[in-house]
């Protein structure tokens, strides 16, 4: 079964596991030991990040080296990005009308 990007971020622990693999290539059990979570637990979510494609398992002599295939991030980023200006767009308007509230109290507190 393919998975898909959307599946692999889903999970908060893949996305830790995915941060943790960006910044340096790790073996399983170096992945495992920054979890308190089980090993079978941290397996089955590299698993589940290698068949999404994010990250490739490389074995190197008896350890497996885990590490990020980053461009496989690009849909997603692509997909967040759409949504990027709507957010930026409601959150200006927001802050827009917290400074007018903001306003008229200091207004009506120096009338008074």
């Amino acid at each position: 079964m393919r998975r898909d990007v959307f599946q692999a971020i889903a999970d908060p622990i893949r996305r830790e596991i995915i941060e943790l693999l960006s910044e340096e290539a790790l073996t399983v059990n170096a992945v495992a030991d920054k979890f308190d979570v089980s090993r079978p637990a941290i397996s089955k979510h590299l698993k589940i990040l290698e068949e999404c494609g994010m990250i490739a398992v490389n074995k190197n002599g008896r350890e497996r080296f885990c590490m990020i295939q980053p461009k496989e991030l690009i849909p997603a980023f692509m997909w967040l990005e759409q949504y990027k200006k709507l957010w930026e767009n409601k959150l200006d308007s927001f802050e827009n009308y917290l400074m007018k509230l903001q306003s008229k109290n200091i207004d009506k507190q120096e009338n008074e």
